[in-house]
């Protein structure tokens, strides 16, 4: 286990789950952890002084020990019909039927309640609204899964929408995010050579009142290199702004310290991205359900392979707020 400012990292080949320990155990034990000799002792001294008591003493104990253990089991059984809310986000150029359908389907058969968004940045919309538009798209779906009887929403995005992601978590109230593999950082250099002439371009037409006329302008991306897209002006010069919200670096350090973050970084994810990961991770605010999660997956694999885990961080998570 790493230990980096009282976040959590899991390293791991085939998908390694469970807090403090690598197959996963500790989180069957009450204490979240294995316990050591103190804690053998005070569970011998309690039971001792149990043993040690008067009859009527020990029916009266034995008593509040079970009704205790019937109201941990009522609320968790109350927890487990709640349902759980999740938006998830699609990355760039994608669609909610694209990468990220497999893992909704996960998390639709889990019981959870889930909002599978086509976002500005998908093939079909090529940033046709401004990135406060998105931001209201999002709240908008967080507010329909509370309607449905989610008390809990998590927010989830895969490479743009990782970014996204965290961009929101400084922005939304949720009880959890999910970034997987967050890419498309438009403020580092590639990004600035191949979309800063476009960007010139864009600003200029708003500027000469053709901000909302659609226009051919560039995107890039780093499997697919530069391209071409049908854009609004006025929405692309927020979506592409260096400083703005797909800046990367400035989306960790809008995290707020409330809001737990699921960093899913796959271990054959593109170079850059990995030695990227790690460093943008250890730059979030403290958190004790923030963890760091490698699956065995590259980057367009990294939804699915990483399902099982963001349903059981969510669970661990949504049980806490309980």
């Amino acid at each position: 286990m790493l230990e980096l400012k009282n976040k959590i990292a899991f390293v791991s080949g085939a998908g390694t789950v469970g807090p403090g320990w690598g197959n996963g155990k500790a989180t069957a034990v009450p204490i979240g952890r294995m316990g050591d000799a103190w804690n053998v002792a005070h569970a011998i001294l309690f039971l001792v002084t149990i043993i040690r008591q008067p009859l009527t003493m020990l029916i009266k104990t034995l008593t509040q020990i079970v009704v205790i253990a019937l109201a941990m089991a009522a609320s968790l059984a109350a927890l487990a019909q709640e349902p759980i809310g999740i938006v998830i986000m699609h990355g760039k150029g994608g669609s909610p039927s694209g990468l990220v359908a497999e893992l909704a389907r996960t998390l639709e058969s889990g019981g959870y309640v889930v909002a599978n968004l086509d976002m500005p940045w998908s093939g079909r919309r090529n940033y046709d609204v401004d990135v406060g538009r998105a931001e209201q798209e999002v709240a908008a779906a967080l507010a329909g899964l509370r309607n449905k009887g989610a008390n809990r929403v998590f927010v989830a995005g895969h490479s743009q929408g990782g970014i996204f992601a965290l961009h929101l978590a400084g922005k939304l109230e949720a009880d959890g995010y999910v970034t997987i593999a967050p890419g498309g950082n438009v403020a580092n250099r590639v990004f600035r050579e191949n979309v800063g002439s476009w960007l010139v371009r864009a600003r200029q037409l708003v500027a000469d009142g053709k901000g909302h006329e659609r226009a051919t302008l560039g995107d890039y991306e780093g499997a697919k290199g530069a391209y071409l897209v049908q854009a609004v002006p006025a929405a692309y010069v927020t979506w592409f702004d260096p400083d703005g919200a797909m800046n990367m670096d400035r989306a960790v350090r809008s995290v707020g310290p409330r809001a737990p973050i699921l960093w899913v970084a796959p271990n054959r994810d593109y170079p850059a991205l990995i030695r990227t990961a790690l460093p943008l991770f250890r730059d979030l605010p403290a958190n004790r359900f923030t963890r760091l999660y490698q699956p065995d997956a590259d980057h367009r694999g990294a939804p699915t392979a990483a399902a099982d885990e963001i349903a059981r961080w969510i669970r661990e998570v949504a049980g806490d707020a309980q």
